[in-house]
């Protein structure tokens, strides 16, 4: 469906002004283009693999909002146009002009896969299903991904930490339990590293056609990988499905808030001497993190490994 999309241009002082006065007159698709930059706490908050870069703030910005084409719009963009010009009065609107035109039949669902490009973590070369194998990188372990609308190329650091410790502490024929596994990268990871068998769970039930279809393109079994959801802290009946004191090695690459309440029962599903590689940790959380499972007698703090404002913590359970 085509929509007739207007666009102010104006001012990021003024955007967020702009932006209260169109829904107070019953305007709600309302978009807000400029190019300042993401807060620490925006940038945590949102959690996602890759941000585009953005050229200087200059400090202008373009308010947009859309309507239905069957809509009387001439009486209410005068509306518009009479809040921008009251809206002057205390802040500078900038230009305030409105230009219309129409939307473009786009696919936004994919419309990030251009961001998302090959690339290495040590000797793994990642790549999405839709690009073609880099000239030079055939000796590499290759990884195709599609996360589709599940968490998870790879490219986000605290996934970066978890396939690092995991080339460190899985060997081959090993059981593998990837709790939050989004799109599932882990799992193949570990799987191409050598484990014997994934289950991953998660609370998303896009996570079992992202799964599904990353298991596929990485030549996996479906025997070899499974998903699951639920959720493993609180659900009983999910716990028993999991299965206890099976699991060599676990990863958990969520938030520190759901991995201090995970430390509590992940032990049961773990084997003796078994492996919990948590991250998605900020760095401001980590001290929180580490008490909790420090003060877990089940298990025993061996690794804390860091990259940027992110942070990984391996326990072994005793």
């Amino acid at each position: 469906m085509r929509w007739n999309k207007y666009t102010i241009d104006t001012t990021t002082e003024a955007e967020d002004l702009i932006s209260d006065m169109l829904m107070e007159l019953g305007i709600e698709g309302i978009e807000i283009e400029d190019n300042v930059p993401l807060s620490k706490a925006d940038t945590m908050a949102m959690f996602v693999d890759i941000l585009p870069e953005l050229p200087l703030d200059e400090g202008k910005a373009k308010v947009n909002f859309y309507l239905e084409p069957e809509m009387e719009q001439r009486e209410l963009i005068e509306k518009v146009k009479e809040g921008l010009e009251e809206l002057r009065a205390f802040v500078d609107v900038g230009e305030g002009t409105i230009a219309e035109s129409q939307t473009e039949d786009k696919d936004w669902l994919n419309n990030w896969k251009q961001y998302f490009k090959p690339f290495t973590v040590d000797d793994i070369l990642i790549k999405p299903t839709w690009e073609e194998l880099p000239e030079g990188q055939e000796d590499k372990l290759l990884i195709q991904i599609d996360p589709g609308t599940a968490f998870g190329t790879g490219k986000h650091e605290t996934t970066q930490l978890c396939i690092r410790q995991l080339k460190k502490y899985l060997t081959p024929g090993m059981k593998l339990l990837d709790v939050g596994t989004g799109s599932g990268i882990l799992s193949v990871v570990g799987l191409k590293l050598g484990a014997d068998y994934a289950l991953g769970t998660d609370l998303d039930p896009n996570a079992i056609s992202a799964a599904e279809e990353n298991r596929g393109v990485n030549g996996i079994l479906p025997e070899q990988f499974e998903v699951y959801i639920g959720n493993l802290i609180e659900d009983e009946m999910m716990q028993a499905q999991v299965g206890f004191e099976q699991y060599d090695i676990v990863t958990a690459n969520i938030l520190a808030d759901i991995i201090i309440p995970l430390q509590k029962v992940i032990a049961a599903h773990m084997k003796s001497g078994g492996y919990f590689i948590s991250s998605g940790i900020i760095d401001s959380k980590e001290q929180a993190v580490l008490d909790a499972i420090m003060e877990n007698p089940q298990l025993e703090v061996i690794e804390i490994v860091r990259q940027g404002e992110w942070v990984s913590i391996t326990a072994r359970k005793n």
